[in-house]
This record gives C-alpha cells, sequence and structure tokens, in this order.
C-alpha cells in the first residue's frame, strides 16, 4: 500500500501514529504533514496514507480529477452538492454503505503494532469511524479539523475525538454531533512566522516586488481555482494594493494573468513563507491552510471572490472567529484593504490570528499532535492481555469525559494489533463496490447530494455535460467563468 513520504523507523517498542489524508488539493496533505513532522519530534513513529491510494485501479485519481473539474467547469454544482449533503447532515444510508466498500483496504494498510490513527479528511473519519465502532479497529481514532467551518460528513460516529482549530469550528462539531471535541489550536510549518522591517526588504528584493508599495498576495489553492483572474483585476483597478498572485499548479491561468498585464504572477512557489513576508495583506477564497499560515506570519487575511461550498463556509467563520475579513461587495474592496494595510482593523486582525498560535499549541504540553501523543502513549500504556478495552482509552486528560460509545460496541482485548478481524470478500466484489465508492468520495458523496437534492437526475445531466472526459487530467480556466458562478466574499 502506498505511503506519503518516508516511515520513520524506531524500536519495534515505539508508539506509532498512522495519518490518513488525501491527495485533494494541498491543506489536507498539507495539515498532515505538520502534525507528522510534530510527532515526529516528540519520538513517535508515523506512517502516512493517502486515502485515494486505497482505492483500486487508479480509481483515486479519477476521484481528484473529478473533484477538480467540477470546481473549474461547474461551480454552481459543488455548491448545489455541499449544500445537500449539509442539510443530510452529512449523508444518508446510500452514502454510508459506499463508504464501507473503502475499509478493508485501509485495515489491510495499518501496520500491526499502530497505536493511534489520525484523520484529516473527512472521508476517511466516516471510514474510520466504522471500523472502530464495529470493533475492527482497536486503537483510538482522531479527527483533526483543519478547516474553520465543520461539514456534517467531517464528523464520524465511532471516532474517538475530534481536534479543533478554534471554539468556532469546535461548537460547530458539536452540533453535528461530535462529542468529544478538544481545542487544541492549528499548526503551521515553522517557517511561518513574523518578521522585521529588514527581512521583509529582503523577502522583496528576492521576488523582485516593489520595495515601498502595498502588496496584496492573492492564492487560489494548488488548483488555482475560482475567479483568480476577476479578483486579480478587481485588487489592481481599485488601487488599494498592488496583486502578488499565486497560481499553484494551474500554468493556463498563470499565463492569461500574464496577458491580462498583472506584472507579478507565480505559478507554483517553495518559498511560500517568503512572500508572506514580503505581503502586506493576504486574499485567499478557500479559508484552508494558506489563511493559517498567514495568521502565523502576522499577516492580515481577507476573504474575497470565495469558491463554492468550504470556500464560504470558511469565510463566514473566519470572519466570526474575527481573524479574517470577508468581502461579499466589489464596493468594499478599496476601503477594507486600506483598514487591514494601514489601519486599526489590520492591527487587530493580527493580534488575533497570532493570538491562534501565541498560546504554544506548538510546545510540548499543547496543540494536537501533543494531544495526539498523550492519547497513542495512554492507549500503548494500558495495553496489557489481561486488560480489556474500557469504551474509550482516552484518560491522558482526566477533566475531559470520554466519548460514550454505543452499547452495541464490542469490548476488545488491548495489546492484539489495530486489525482485529477481517472479512474476506471476492475480488470481484470488492472492485465493483469500490469502483462505486469513488463515485461517493468524489465531491464528498455525489450520491448522497443527487439522493437529497431536489431535481437530482437534471443535476447529474448538467455535471456531465460540464465535466468534457475527452480531454481529462490537463487544467483548464475558461474565460467566462464569473462572479455569478462564485459568490465574492491555496497557494502551492
Amino acid at each position: 500500500m502506498p505511503h506519503l513520504g518516508n516511515t520513520v523507523r524506531r524500536p519495534s517498542s515505539a508508539e506509532r501514529v498512522v495519518i490518513v489524508s488525501a491527495s485533494v488539493g494541498a491543506g489536507h496533505d498539507g495539515a498532515a504533514a505538520e502534525l507528522e513532522r510534530r510527532l515526529v519530534a516528540a519520538g513517535l513513529t508515523v506512517d502516512r496514507l493517502d486515502l485515494l491510494d486505497v482505492l483500486p485501479a487508479r480509481l483515486g485519481r479519477l476521484v481528484r480529477d473529478g473533484y477538480h473539474r467540477m470546481l473549474v467547469r461547474a461551480p454552481w454544482a459543488y455548491q448545489r452538492i455541499y449544500s445537500s449533503t449539509e442539510r443530510a447532515g452529512g449523508g444518508g444510508r446510500v452514502a454510508r454503505a459506499l463508504l464501507r466498500s473503502a475499509e478493508q483496504r485501509l485495515l489491510r494498510a495499518l501496520p500491526a503494532d499502530t497505536g493511534a490513527v489520525v484523520s484529516t479528511y473527512p472521508g476517511a473519519s466516516r471510514v474510520l469511524g466504522n471500523l472502530r465502532l464495529d470493533g475492527r479497529l482497536t486503537v483510538p481514532v482522531l479527527t483533526y479539523l483543519t478547516d474553520f467551518s465543520v461539514h456534517p460528513l467531517w464528523v464520524a460516529d465511532g471516532v474517538d475525538v475530534h481536534l479543533a482549530l478554534h471554539a468556532v469550528p469546535a461548537a460547530q462539531a458539536r452540533v453535528a454531533g461530535a462529542r468529544d471535541v478538544r481545542v487544541c489550536g492549528p499548526v503551521a510549518d515553522p517557517r511561518f512566522h513574523p518578521v522585521d522591517a529588514q527581512e521583509r526588504a529582503a523577502a522583496r528584493a528576492r521576488f523582485g516586488l516593489p520595495p515601498t508599495a502595498p502588496l496584496a498576495l492573492l492564492v487560489a489553492g494548488s488548483w488555482g481555482v475560482g475567479p483568480v483572474r476577476e479578483v486579480a483585476r478587481d485588487l489592481r483597478d481599485c488601487g488599494a494594493a498592488v496583486p502578488l498572485v499565486v497560481c499553484g499548479r494551474n500554468e493556463t491561468l498563470a499565463d492569461q494573468l500574464r496577458a491580462d498585464g498583472i506584472e507579478h504572477v507565480h505559478g507554483w512557489v517553495d518559498d511560500m513563507p517568503g512572500l508572506m513576508h514580503a505581503a502586506d495583506v493576504l486574499v485567499q477564497n478557500a479559508g484552508g491552510l494558506t489563511s493559517l499560515e498567514a495568521f502565523a506570519t502576522g499577516l492580515p487575511v481577507a476573504s474575497y471572490g470565495c469558491i463554492p461550498g468550504h470556500g464560504l463556509t470558511n469565510a463566514a467563520a473566519l470572519d466570526e472567529a474575527g481573524v479574517a475579513a470577508w468581502i461579499r461587495d466589489p464596493a468594499q474592496l478599496k476601503h477594507v484593504l486600506g483598514e487591514l494595510i494601514d489601519g486599526l482593523r489590520g492591527l487587530l486582525q493580527r493580534e488575533a490570528g497570532l493570538a491562534l498560535f501565541a498560546d504554544a499549541p506548538s510546545g510540548p504540553d499543547q496543540g494536537p499532535a501533543a494531544e495526539t501523543a498523550r492519547i497513542c502513549r495512554t492507549a500503548v500504556e494500558s495495553a496489557t492481555p489481561t486488560t480489556t478495552r474500557p469504551p474509550t482509552p482516552l484518560t491522558a486528560r482526566p477533566a475531559v469525559s470520554p466519548t460514550p460509545r454505543p452499547a452495541t460496541l464490542p469490548a476488545v482485548p488491548l495489546g492484539v494489533p489495530p486489525i482485529a478481524r477481517r472479512v474476506r470478500r471476492p475480488a470481484a466484489v470488492r472492485l465493483a463496490t469500490t469502483t462505486v465508492l469513488a463515485c461517493a468520495v468524489w465531491a464528498g458523496a455525489v450520491g448522497t447530494a443527487v439522493a437529497t437534492t431536489e431535481g437530482g437526475p437534471r443535476l447529474m445531466r448538467a455535471i456531465g455535460h460540464g465535466l468534457d472526459l475527452d480531454d481529462l487530467g490537463h487544467t483548464h480556466h475558461p474565460d467566462h467563468v464569473s462572479h455569478g458562478g462564485y459568490a465574492k466574499g491555496r497557494h502551492a
């Protein structure tokens, strides 16, 4: 089973954590990578798995490309799917049945000495939660909520602990049904940190940027999706700041922006901390990992031209938390950016963003990695052949009550591998069911969305017409995408 990155080898007696992410954009993997770095620094063995690699016959690539192309070609359809699954509480019986077809393959991918499993992707949380409920997975399962807004798909029965980066997503997770939710703060690469004027000037010189003009760093994820061209032109025309655009891997978009006369355009950028050090404000459209990195840098953040679904809900949650301004009207752009760059509003937002990291969430005793390490080590220390697992092995923090388990969850002896039992199915059946799973994972359980959305057949016909599979895999950013397709409001 493919792994992401290198597995850190330690003695077999060391605690092992497996992180399950998904290569859908860069945010989920970015959070997983930073969790891995911190857990390894804490002395644990870490493996990373990509949920899309669990799918056979390269179906994971089809899932990823289908989601990508929906965001580019039919953003309205993604918004409708997102809203319908949100109303349905994250999915129904059909979605649960489809996700179960990935369980056995993921179970086989877990090393025998796994002490805990962490999900940074909602689909993985669903699969792991089912394994935990059924008693086939006998170690704690945690979900790290990577965004400020929590879609119900994130909250899965069977997950022992949900780790939130702020009180706002924690409250949303509880409303969605999560029982044990712990606010542990965000994670960001340590290269993202505040700098002084000298380092700022050096960063501008390194990238060939104007030494004194205010700069608005515009990012659009690793895929470069959203109405980026329109937003870049809005930034340029309003006169509040010079646009500095990062297009990720979307080379077509970069060429279009240069043709539009946008002077400072970059594709994939390895030194993203340097660009943030050079900028005066971040303008983003999805509210994921890039926003957290800006907070750690001390850069004020504005949400504008947001992508559908999670882009809009993240913008609302960031605004509610007081850490980012949500600009819904182009007429507000110049005024709000001016306040963020030179006014009191920007100062307050810088302080609010830095405060997320100021309480030492990355220190030895706090943060999602430290909480994961405590839970893993508690489970390992209590693992003896003569004891049985209590409802949940989460005794590291006495002040927090353990997550209640359903009465049907069987007690499983500790000291056994994380795979308690395996259900064998014919290969053809596994392949067929997992093929159906790919359709469900695509865009967050499309099957459930159609079942719960009015006019489901019409929606699927529109999606089929909008997604041209003849050129699957080629990036396309149509000129006609307008702010009507994306409501107003990741880098490499």
